[in-house]
């Protein structure tokens, strides 16, 4: 006799359909498990065993065959105790329902509770894509599966419940959608906090605005980490299609809060200098999404931005481009999004105090040249604003005056955005940042006078088609911030003025 029960994989983002194929027939007793399982789905076997003794079932004495279809993916994890166990009850007679509208997702622990699972939110809306009327998931993993309309996701404490729901005697209802879920919002420092440094953040609030990366530099102290921070509060809310791929990337990486089914703030990531290229980027023996794309849709912050090592900073060059990373694995490729803005912060030289207005710098020329040279020529060049933070004097530390809150900044950041929301509406493209090439013509034009001073500048300091680009792209965030159709020359002006420190710092003639 063989009976099917429905569930779900994971391969990258997406997810699949699985059936487990369950049969019991006369012979030795065996329990087999084919379809490229891993050795958490072996382990599965012991779990189900165990947790259908201590439910109160006989456990089959004969043999068994557990099939994982498609056989030609491997499965991972424990999520398929609970089917296999479901599939177990039909086989042996103790359940007589049609499951072909539900599918079961889940781990089970010996004495048959379920315990919670990485990628409910994907398998959710894989199920509904399918026709799934109903999916059992474990409690802890029910209002993140609930998000997605059009099918029915029931909270499942022990597996006895549901034998007790199917034959009638307990009633077990699905859990509650969004909409009727309260969720926290997350506590985000204000930029009031922050005293002086007026430049910064007016460069950050363009960066905001149009979604563009920015490399700090400054003296030890002078608050670069400290308004890195505050980004995400001035930051665009988030849209409903965000809002899922963020969540689905947290799912599959086991980072969603507890009691969060999704993540309405944009994630800010601040992974330590120390980190590996595989963490960053994604991979690892059981593939996982990295810092990269758990920050999609966010900030990520790169703190210290020298220390860490050259292979790390060349992993961010081709995502930064592309916004998704490709992990090529043997058993396939895996694909996660990761269109982030990359806030990075350093020093400019091992002291920390080379250019400082008062503390005489202790670094040799080479050491200095040495440090700056840690970051290559081409991340350097993906920055669309570079900013020299400056200390804070003594004044404004000491003063009593208010400065303006994250709330005044992102008004303005949500106007601009609005634009170009409107002025991209056709198109892929959700900010300026991310303009095209063929979109580039079109979108980013310029007066007489502008386009003059650009070729100037363009000239003077020898800038590469990239920071051409880049410039263009962040005076036009500039001209959605002033309500410009087209942009101006103090709009060039600025974006230029942006773009001035790779050659204050990475000139030698200077050092």
């Amino acid at each position: 006799m063989v009976v099917k029960c429905n569930s779900f994989g994971l391969f990258g983002i997406d997810s699949y359909p699985v059936e487990v194929e369950v049969s019991i027939s006369n012979g030795q007793a065996l329990f087999d498990m084919v379809g490229l399982p891993d050795t958490a789905v072996k382990e599965s076997k012991d779990r189900v065993r165990n947790a259908f003794k201590n439910t109160g079932f006989q456990f089959p004495i004969t043999r068994i065959t557990v099939n994982l279809a498609p056989a030609d993916y491997k499965k991972e994890g424990p999520i398929y105790d609970f089917p296999i166990y479901v599939a177990l009850l039909k086989a042996t007679g103790n359940l007589s329902v049609d499951l072909s509208d539900c599918a079961f997702l889940g781990e089970l622990s010996l004495s048959g509770e379920l315990r919670s699972i990485n990628g409910v939110l994907p398998m959710a809306i894989k199920a509904k894509e399918c026709g799934i009327k109903r999916l059992f998931v474990p409690a802890d993993n029910a209002a993140e599966g609930a998000v997605v309309e059009g099918i029915d996701v029931y909270p499942v404490e022990n597996v006895y419940d549901l034998v007790q729901y199917f034959r009638g005697i307990e009633e077990l209802k699905p859990a509650l959608p969004l909409s009727e879920v309260v969720i926290d919002k997350k506590d985000i420092p204000d930029f009031s906090q922050v005293k002086g440094q007026y430049e910064a953040k007016r460069a950050l609030e363009i960066a905001a605005a149009g979604g563009h990366n920015v490399l700090l530099i400054g003296p030890p102290g002078s608050g670069k980490s400290m308004l890195a921070k505050r980004m995400p509060g001035i930051l665009p809310d988030m849209t409903f299609d965000e809002t899922i791929e963020t969540t689905k990337v947290h799912s599959i990486a086991g980072t969603l809060p507890k009691g969060a089914p999704l993540i309405r703030t944009r994630p800010f990531r601040a992974p330590h200098h120390t980190v590996s290229p595989v963490a960053l980027s994604g991979g690892g023996v059981h593939v996982k999404p990295g810092e990269i794309s758990l920050a999609n849709n966010g900030v990520l912050f790169l703190d210290e931005l020298p220390e860490f090592g050259r292979k790390t900073m060349e992993v961010l060059r081709q995502p930064l481009e592309d916004g998704v990373v490709t992990v090529s694995r043997a058993s396939g490729k895996y694909t996660y999004p990761c269109s982030f803005m990359l806030i990075a912060a350093m020093n400019p030289c091992p002291c920390g105090y080379f250019n400082h207005p008062t503390r005489k710098c202790s670094c040799s020329p080479n050491a200095i040249q040495r440090y700056l040279n840690r970051v290559s020529g081409p991340l350097i060049d993906r920055f669309d604003i570079h900013i020299e933070v400056p200390p804070v004097e003594y004044g404004e530390l000491s003063g009593k005056a208010d400065e303006e809150s994250s709330v005044n900044i992102k008004a303005r950041v949500d106007k601009a955005r609005k634009i170009q929301t409107e002025r991209y509406k056709n198109s892929q493209t959700n900010c300026n940042a991310r303009l095209t090439d063929s979109e580039f013509q079109d979108y980013c034009v310029i007066t007489d006078e502008a386009a003059a001073l650009l070729k100037s500048a363009f000239e003077t300091m020898g800038l590469s088609a990239r920071a051409y680009n880049r410039i263009l792209k962040v005076a036009r965030t500039i001209a959605d911030l002033d309500e410009s159709e087209k942009i101006e020359a103090a709009h060039v002006a600025e974006a230029v003025h942006y773009r001035s420190l790779d050659r204050k710092y990475w000139n030698r003639d200077n050092i």
